[in-house]
């Protein structure tokens, strides 16, 4: 059996805890505290990490970390980005910016980007259609940047696995495409 870790970012409340919740085989490890930030209506938020397990049909475990969301904690991003196998940025479309949100964490996770695969969720796209995933699209083309973009909704488990599936699709075609160099 083999273990992989996929991280998990993206702005305070766009859920990336949801997310991992919504898979993970265990009771996920939270590290949440009542939110002080008045600016986001959430009753609580995470300070450090977010952790679940999920076991893939091959047998081998994926070990799902979630980072603080608030850019106050982006030290902690680099540390549970060591070793991370690919990158899920989960951006909430109900956000007044969420194409310069994505930028914030395009930006903050740029050295992991240029070596790992990286998949992009937008939330609430279904009662926020606007910015459409066009606008992503132009925000990665100014990034010399290429990654799949889906709408999800984190609490939906089918959602999170297609971005998971995504992800790990990449990471197959990386290594298999090495094979025909």
């Amino acid at each position: 059996m083999t273990e992989y870790k996929i991280l998990f970012t993206g702005t305070m409340g766009a859920g990336k805890t949801t997310a991992i919740a919504a898979i993970s085989e265990m009771s996920p490890v939270m590290t949440d505290v009542l939110n002080s930030d008045a600016s986001v209506a959430k009753a609580r938020t995470t300070v450090g990490l977010d952790f679940g397990v999920l076991t893939l049909d091959s047998g081998d475990r994926v070990r799902l970390f979630g980072t603080p969301g608030q850019t106050r904690f982006d030290f902690l991003w680099k540390i549970l980005a060591k070793n991370a196998l690919g990158l899920i940025i989960l951006t909430d479309n109900s956000r007044p910016d969420p194409v310069a949100d994505l930028a914030v964490y395009l930006e903050g996770f740029s050295e992991e980007l240029r070596q790992i695969p990286c998949a992009i969720g937008i939330g609430r796209s279904d009662t926020h259609p606007h910015p459409d995933i066009d606008a992503y699209c132009t925000l990665l083309e100014s990034k010399n940047l290429i990654f799949p973009i889906i709408p999800v909704d984190v609490r939906q488990r089918e959602d999170v696995l297609l971005l998971i599936d995504t992800l790990l699709s990449q990471i197959e075609a990386s290594i298999y495409g090495a094979d025909f160099d």
